[in-house]
């Protein structure tokens, strides 16, 4: 079965609650550059330990780049996104999907108790997803195949020619 039940927990649990952040009086410069270290589509932005917005490579091109704007001279407090839409550890995949479509947004954070426990991004649903998935034929592939799984090879290993 496709894992749209699963939790946002399940995905935080197998992927860790690590949380690229910046704060909204550095520059947009210093959030692109952070963003380009990290291979991130998006910073959260933390104020006195609290989430206060979003700064996306969305929100650089529409609002720094196109506007004709310096990213040095551009604080990212400026640019940011502050309206946010957050989910909690028990939110299922299929209501995080379902948000970031409503929303046109490709990463939330995960709030539990008022606190940030880690962000789920668009690539982080669809890899989860299409993990599940493998595992949903290779079990079907056991079924069929009457061959006990410990005795198949491993998928994208058959028919090697070995």
């Amino acid at each position: 079965m496709i894992a749209l039940n699963d939790t946002v927990g399940l995905i935080l649990k197998d992927k860790g609650n690590a949380v690229w952040s910046i704060s909204p009086d550095e520059s947009v410069y210093d959030a692109v550059e952070k963003m380009a270290d990290k291979e991130a589509g998006a910073l959260l932005v933390i104020s006195d330990g609290a989430l206060v917005g979003i700064i996306s490579e969305r929100d650089y091109a529409r609002k720094v780049i196109l506007m004709g704007r310096s990213s040095k001279n551009t604080q990212v407090q400026e640019i940011m996104t502050s309206t946010l839409v957050c989910v909690t550890p028990s939110h299922t995949l299929d209501e995080c999907m379902t948000l970031m479509t409503t929303h046109r947004i490709r990463h939330l954070p995960v709030m539990k108790d008022q606190q940030l426990v880690g962000v789920v991004s668009i690539g982080d649903v669809v890899k989860w997803i299409i993990s599940a998935q493998e595992a949903t034929i290779r079990h079907l592939e056991h079924y069929i195949s009457g061959v006990p799984s410990e005795l198949m090879a491993p998928t994208g290993q058959q028919g090697s020619g070995h």
